[in-house]
């Protein structure tokens, strides 16, 4: 257990490898770049980060050209960053770390909210723009080569009171990008904010709002070919508490299993509110797909949205890190489930099901070709073996079968599963699924690369070094290492 939190929530060194050793075959057409993000340290000076989704926002990015591999890291260069560097504290507010502050300063916060830019949470390409995202209003531009930070840009206008989802939705033949932001206040809303992928200008317009009285936690939301669908878990805040700001931002928020959960559907292409449907208490971080079913005629009488799905939100006091210290730690697993949302007749509440019993997190897709389909079939993600107090596997969810494969190797601790395709391919399998994974007793990591069909092993890459426990990413095969995929 020692050896997991050490290497796994410790400190990554800024470092670039032209040639990592390779053992195994890499694919020939496989090339291009894994972009990663997630913490590079949890320590800064005396001061430990308290959880899983804090630290200071590290990329990495593994290059793929030729059977060759290359690998560099670096932390973005944040106000959060550059605090840590130069006074040696954590300086800024994070998901569920308040930096030490006098009771003067707590007050003066609520004029002059100091809002954390360490964006650490996932990475996107808007109007070809790569943006390393966070829950926060900030987003972080950044170069995919050289990973040196450009700029702040943001999904709204202000960074008062305002959180985004980290997971937004990008319809490459229809020009958009499209994401839900959270604004807290008197009078909080909901606003779905659009940007035109066309232009290279990120400025954002708002689609649809939904007014709140008390916000909800929100990680992801859904997007069908027509539809938007919020999903409103009873995981809520009143929003003067995030306003004072007397506690971490996390911490703020009461489960209210009373409430039941919310869906709030919306036109995607007018913003218009179609219906709002009651469900089961749950809570979910990630939606992985949502769909609209047709009828005969043509018109959609349901939405279709899968995500996984815990029963309560407990999964996030299991992430603080003196909980994973614990001997006897468990994370509770969240499993891939399947709501129907109707649309046409009366309101009923929105039916949910099981689509396979085995434990997933950090889901992915082949988005590219089967975001928005019905079709859609493949779930990668990380599971829990129930061995040891953190992921420690691969999953690969049938859901036609409503069964899994899984990879796993002692000692060793899995990030997300990113798709990459087989070019020209018709199989939604067919090509790779590539992890970033900690070796925990030889305290370093390596990029595994499984057959995604078979979901066995064809190589890995290995690093001298850990790379921290992490959350999402991107592979991109037009965008290259300096000099090429990898160096040669």
């Amino acid at each position: 257990m020692t050896e997991f939190m050490d290497a796994g929530f410790g400190r990554s060194p800024e470092t670039l490898i032209d040639d990592v050793p390779v053992r195994g075959t890499l694919p020939d057409w496989l090339e291009g770049s894994l972009l990663r993000n997630g913490p590079g340290t949890f320590q800064v000076g005396g001061h430990r980060y308290r959880h899983w989704f804090d630290g200071l926002a590290m990329l990495h990015r593994f290059s793929i050209a030729g059977g060759r591999v290359s690998y560099a890291n670096r932390f973005l260069e944040t106000k959060a960053w550059s605090a840590a560097r130069d006074e040696g504290r954590i300086a800024y507010p994070e998901f569920a770390t308040d930096p030490c502050r006098s009771l003067f300063a707590r007050a003066m916060a609520v004029f002059d909210p100091q809002v954390t830019d360490s964006a650490k949470v996932n990475i996107a390409r808007v109007a070809e723009h790569f943006l390393a995202l966070a829950e926060t209003p900030i987003q972080v531009e950044f170069d995919p080569q050289t990973l040196a930070t450009v700029g702040v840009t943001g999904w709204d206008t202000s960074t008062f009171g305002r959180m985004t989802t980290v997971h937004p939705h990008l319809d490459a033949e229809r020009e958009e990008a499209i994401n839900l932001v959270t604004r807290y206040g008197a009078a909080s809303q909901y606003a779905f904010r659009r940007v035109d992928t066309s232009t290279t200008d990120l400025a954002a317009t708002t689609l649809a709002t939904r007014r709140v009285r008390q916000p909800s936690y929100i990680h992801s939301f859904g997007m069908s070919e027509r539809h938007l669908v919020l999903v409103e878990f009873p995981l809520v805040v009143n929003p003067l508490d995030l306003l004072l700001w007397r506690k971490p931002y996390i911490e703020n928020f009461r489960w209210r299993p009373e409430r039941g959960t919310r869906f709030h559907v919306f036109d995607r292409a007018t913003g218009a509110h179609v219906r709002t449907v009651r469900g089961p208490t749950f809570f979910a971080f990630h939606h992985v797909n949502a769909f609209d079913h047709l009828t005969p005629d043509g018109r959609v009488d349901e939405v279709v949205v899968d995500l996984v799905a815990y029963d309560d939100a407990a999964v996030i006091e299991a992430f603080y890190l003196h909980r994973l210290e614990e001997p006897d730690s468990r994370i509770p697993p969240g499993t891939l489930r399947r709501y129907r949302v109707s649309l046409a007749g009366p309101a009923r509440d929105a039916e949910g099901e099981e689509l396979c019993g085995t434990g997933i997190e950090l889901p992915s897709l082949d988005y590219a070709r089967m975001n928005t389909s019905p079709e859609h079939r493949y779930v990668y993600g990380v599971g829990l073996s129930g061995e040891r107090g953190f992921y420690d596997e691969l999953v690969k969810i049938d859901i036609a079968a409503r069964s899994a494969a899984t990879w796993s190797e002692e000692g060793c601790y899995p990030g997300e599963g990113v798709f990459a395709g087989r070019p020209g391919r018709t199989a939604e399998d067919d090509g790779v699924v590539l992890s970033v994974v900690l070796d925990a007793p030889r305290g370093t990591s390596f990029l595994l690369v499984l057959d995604a069909a078979t979901f066995t092993e064809l190589a890995r890459a290995e690093l001298p070094h850990p790379v921290l426990f992490g959350y999402h990413g991107q592979f991109y095969d037009d965008v290259a290492g300096p000099g090429g995929a990898a160096a040669r």
